[in-house]
């Protein structure tokens, strides 16, 4: 039988502040939208488990941006595993959902020849995490990228925090399968963020961060009184356990005050979280545009269609390829259409 406080909180984030330190933070659960996100691939563990890390953690930062519409996380690298991929939506109105979406691209003969004894973020190899805030319409994207030098997703992104934004950030992530009594197992992931208020930037022209090649860190932002209640925030957070952040027996306010309740835990409204893709025909219509007839043709099949797969949903689209491009003869609709004389 499925707990009720597992119902009410899965698939949600909620954001707190310990008002005694001055952080704030927020705590996420993944289940039905990890769930979702996963078996619409046959990713390898090593793989899943990436593709769950990226997905928590776009749920944990995404709302931390005064969205518009959308956060993406990007990794890229040189091994085994190539991309991984994760695209945070924020919600459309008060009230409504947000949406995730995630996915990864990988070399299955290097993956099994190179991965015995190496953890998944190895097998990423050399490359960058990448942020990028798409506000929509009228705006200019903003991207933020940090190399892959810190062990995992999560110490990336702390990074990018600390040399993009000068915010100490830090997370405790757990994922994996899980199996409750009478039921089947499924993945599941949760997470905890941390973060600083915004503090004072540090001087124009300072040489770099104490970290390793000059990255910022913590200590080169926070002095003082608010570099203690920082270590001592980070302090709690590491004596968590990974089945109290996957749950699902154990509400996130409950792990709140179990972890912080010297630090005088208060928590604001949680935010929904669901399994979303924006891919529809007339986007992919939109992206084949820009090219001619005879580059259409390239792409056309034996058959004689043009095909394409969403990476994130699976979605599998089919066109004539005489609708496509800048020069198509015929609509969506399979209509001639008229060129003007």
């Amino acid at each position: 039988m499925t707990d009720i406080n597992q119902i009410a909180w899965d698939d949600t984030v909620l954001p707190f502040q310990l008002d005694r330190s001055g952080v704030r933070g927020r705590v996420a659960r993944l289940d039905g939208v990890l769930e979702h996100i996963l078996s619409r691939h046959d990713y390898p563990a090593p793989v899943a488990a990436l593709v769950a890390e990226i997905a928590l953690l776009a749920a944990l930062i995404g709302p931390t941006v005064k969205l518009r519409w959308k956060l993406s996380l990007q990794v890229r690298g040189n091994g085994a595993i190539r991309t991984i991929a994760a695209d945070y939506f924020a919600p459309s109105a008060e009230g409504e959902p947000a949406h995730v979406r995630a996915w990864a691209s990988f070399d299955a003969e290097r993956l099994d020849a190179e991965g015995e004894g190496r953890t998944p973020f190895e097998q990423i190899g050399e490359g960058y995490f990448a942020v990028l805030i798409d506000q929509g319409a009228g705006s200019l994207p903003y991207q933020g990228i940090t190399p892959l030098a810190s062990g995992s997703l999560s110490a990336c992104a702390g990074t990018y925090f600390a040399q993009s934004e000068q915010l100490p950030t830090s997370f405790a992530l757990a994922y994996g399968e899980n199996r409750l009594p009478g039921d089947g197992a499924r993945w599941r992931a949760g997470g905890v963020m941390l973060q600083t208020l915004p503090a004072q930037p540090m001087a124009a022209g300072a040489e770099g961060g104490s970290g390793e090649g000059g990255l910022i860190e913590a200590a080169d932002i926070l002095q003082g009184a608010e570099s203690e209640d920082w270590n001592r925030a980070n302090h709690l957070l590491s004596t968590v356990e990974e089945i109290e952040l996957i749950g699902p027996t154990v509400a996130p306010t409950d792990l709140l005050l179990r972890l912080f309740h010297e630090e005088t835990p208060r928590v604001f409204d949680p935010q929904r979280v669901e399994f979303g893709c924006s891919c529809s025909a007339d986007r992919v219509r939109g992206t084949l545009a820009i090219y001619s007839a005879k580059d259409i043709a390239h792409m056309t099949t034996p058959e004689g269609r043009v095909t394409a797969d969403c990476q994130f949903c699976g979605a599998h689209y089919d066109f004539d390829p005489r609708s496509l491009g800048f020069e198509a003869t015929m609509d969506a609709d399979g209509n001639p259409i008229e060129v003007a004389g």
